[in-house]
């Protein structure tokens, strides 16, 4: 059920990229990583690591401009 769960994000993603614009995509990216989150625990919970790790991945792809700019401000903290 995590991996039908996994599947339906990744449809709502595609749904926001085609019909948002590019002001309103930010805060619907907040709200996939808000449901994203807790379906990565439960996927974790469920499947395992493999496909908790996978999952993961699928949603870095789809959210790749948050993974980037998160990825920037570790580094800038880090050193």
């Amino acid at each position: 059920m995590a991996l039908v769960a996994l599947c339906l994000w990744v449809v709502l993603a595609w749904l926001l990229m085609v019909t948002l614009t590019a002001r309103q995509s930010w805060p619907a990216a907040y709200g996939l990583i808000a449901l994203g989150l807790p379906l990565l625990g439960w996927l974790g919970w469920t499947e395992g690591w493999v496909w908790t790790l996978a999952g993961a991945l699928v949603m870095g792809t789809v959210l790749r401009w948050p993974v980037r700019y998160a990825w920037r401000w570790v580094r800038t903290r880090i050193g």
